[in-house]
């Protein structure tokens, strides 16, 4: 699989998380954020979670307040990139307890590493919530 971006972002369209697997420069960024999140969040509840942007396919879901939205290459399955989004979630959840969008702005250094444990390099490489949370945990211990 091949991940090129994973946005978090609230309802009125500010980004809260972004984690770039591929270089783009700081405009770019900005303008690729702006035209998806307007995209997407313009989008009703009877339309499908898959939209296609530029030589990106999105894949978003909603979660309470927050959009998670995950770009990837056109020919990766928008059915697996739905599961790692929930994966996601659901990891957080279990960290934070419900997980809600203060958790993630006071704790964005752990979102950061908790996506960290789960993609590298654009690639899926860990799904297990308890071995993506233990290094979290330990930290926490320590400190």
């Amino acid at each position: 699989m091949t991940i090129r971006f994973v946005l978090f972002v609230n309802k009125q369209g500010q980004t809260r998380v972004a984690q770039y697997y591929e270089h783009l420069s700081l405009d770019e960024r900005r303008a690729l954020e702006g035209e998806i999140v307007r995209k997407c969040l313009a989008r009703t509840d009877q339309q499908c979670s898959f939209v296609e942007h530029r030589n990106y396919k999105v894949v978003y879901r909603r979660y309470a307040s927050l959009f998670f939205l995950v770009g990837v290459d056109n020919n990766e399955n928008e059915l697996a990139i739905l599961e790692f989004i929930h994966l996601l979630v659901e990891t957080m959840d279990r960290h934070f307890g419900n997980v809600c969008e203060l958790d993630i702005m006071f704790h964005l250094e752990k979102v950061h590493f908790m996506l960290e444990e789960m993609v590298m390099n654009g690639c899926i490489v860990e799904t297990s919530k308890q071995n993506i949370l233990a290094p979290i945990q330990l930290m926490e211990k320590s400190s």
